[in-house]
């Protein structure tokens, strides 16, 4: 089988890495190889960060209004539209996510574009109301400078989108350095901004290995501000080499997402809205709604239910439009699904449905829909993100139970609440310790929600009229009106 081959894009060019490596990218639903990409390493990182700031520091850039740079970001979103199908099959070949959620998802991105691209000019600063009648000030949104773009391998497009569009909508340059796992649609949009007219150098992307290249874009010294979206262990790294050049950080990290079920909720649309939120995506979401929380009146009828439902989920090739679920995006990633799942049979857990790989022809990484049922819900099932499609069910009593189950989980990212009752909707809502709460649906996304954690889920939020704002410096401005000569020197003003 013939490879496809890419090269990174830097400074406007498209180039291989200087020491030639290259790596494999896996298709997941065959096991084996399909693409092969350069493995940058420190020196590539160093000419894509030097690009990104002279392009920064460049008056072709820097000299577009914001009103310009808005019209880029829209005809950005518009090629999107023109190449979606495109994209979405390049998505779904690359990480095996289902090709009719890749196409619904790169059909909604040039919304993120569109809506982006007219915050671009009306990031207002303000005047300030002094108690110094002589002296006039003002504030302004600048742009921080080159920022560092991390992209898991779950949702690539989606989560570079959120990202990309803010940064550039604020006037800042930016490296994107992909997953290993997937790094193709990446590639393909950094190709479309340069159609749409972005200049040589705003956008630039490297390809390779945590461990080496995006290690050494996050520690770089011209990096001022890094966006991550991935787990907690290399969240960690992230932090620590942001100590070397103070970049502003934001991190979306992963969840153990509750979600709640009362006694008076549609059932129809609960036992819907549980396999929208674990078993859509094969559970690879940071907001998979992993823990099912079900009350006593309806626990068993619940559980049944789902059960019924989730055993005609239809598994297969991701892209036959039949498929309902896929495979994982990477061997690594079944390892860790099956390791939990052993844990969760050692600790006592009830196996429901699942626990194991299906009769599927080829080599794909898949596994079955998995539901335990727990009675303690310190289990470690219950605690840690499994990120596959494994959900565990517990009864509670009253919403005083609800909640503090709810909130007993190092993590705080997201929330489902299932109830006719509109103050209780209203209470659980307020007192949940999550970033986004849905209320009678689940998994649902807008250009226009932010999007981001509590506690252990990481911290600053993408999406939304203020994730352009989380791109800027605020800059204050003093003018002296007076015509008096400058006061006693040694005195602060």
């Amino acid at each position: 089988m013939t490879l496809a081959r890419f090269q990174m894009c830097i400074d406007g060019q498209w180039v291989d890495a200087l020491s030639g490596k290259t790596f494999q990218s896996l298709n997941p639903a065959l096991a084996e190889a399909w693409a092969e990409l350069p493995d940058a390493g420190e020196d590539d990182v160093e000419r894509a960060v030097q690009a990104a700031q002279k392009a920064f520091e460049s008056q072709v850039w820097r000299s577009l209004s914001a009103t310009a740079r808005g019209k880029l970001l829209r005809r950005l979103g518009d090629l999107i539209a023109e190449n979606k199908e495109h994209l979405a099959q390049l998505e779904s070949r690359d990480n095996g996510k289902l090709i009719r959620e890749t196409r619904g998802q790169v059909g909604y991105l040039p919304e993120f574009f569109h809506y982006t691209a007219g915050l671009a000019d009306k990031l207002e600063g303000g005047t300030l109301p002094l108690d110094k009648p002589d002296m006039f000030a003002y504030t302004t949104h600048e742009p921080i400078g080159v920022v560092a773009g991390i992209i898991p391998w779950n949702s690539p497009l989606y989560l570079t989108a959120i990202k990309l569009a803010p940064a550039l909508a604020a006037g800042n340059t930016i490296v994107l350095k992909p997953s290993e796992h997937a790094s193709a649609t990446i590639l393909e949009l950094a190709r479309l901004a340069l159609e749409a007219g972005f200049p040589a150098g705003v956008i630039n992307v490297v390809t390779g290995y945590g461990p080496s290249t995006g290690a050494a874009l996050t520690r770089h010294p011209l990096v001022r501000k890094i966006a991550f979206t991935g787990g907690a262990a290399t969240a960690r790294h992230v932090v620590r080499a942001s100590a070397e050049n103070f970049a502003k950080l934001s991190l979306e990290l992963g969840g153990k997402s509750p979600n709640i079920i009362f006694a008076d909720a549609d059932l129809d649309s609960a036992i819907n809205g549980a396999v929208a939120g674990i078993y859509a995506a094969s559970g690879q979401s940071c907001v998979a709604g992993s823990r099912l929380l079900v009350q006593d009146e309806i626990y068993d009828e619940f559980v049944e239910r789902l059960v019924e439902r989730a055993k005609r989920i239809r598994i297969g090739n991701p892209q036959d439009d039949a498929s309902e679920m896929g495979p994982m995006a990477t061997a690594q990633q079944l390892a860790v699904v099956e390791g939990l799942v052993a844990d969760a049979l050692a600790e006592g857990a009830r196996l429901r449905l699942g626990g194991k790989r299906p009769q599927i022809d080829g080599n794909g990484w898949y596994y079955e829909p998995t539901l335990f049922e727990c009675d303690n819900h310190s289990m470690k099932i219950m605690q840690e993100e499994v990120f596959g499609p494994v959900a565990s069910v517990i009864r509670f009593k009253d919403e005083a139970q609800a909640l503090a189950m709810a909130n007993d989980s190092q993590f705080g990212l997201a929330a489902g609440i299932w109830t006719r009752d509109l103050g209780r909707a209203h209470r659980m809502a307020k007192a949940v310790r999550s970033g986004i709460i849905w209320i009678n649906t689940y998994r649902a996304v807008s250009a226009m929600a932010p999007i981001g954690g509590f506690n252990n889920s990481g911290y600053g939020r993408e999406s939304g009229i203020d994730s352009v704002l989380a791109y800027t410096e605020l800059k204050t401005v003093w003018i002296n009106l007076s015509q008096a000569p400058m006061p006693d020197p040694f005195v602060m003003r």
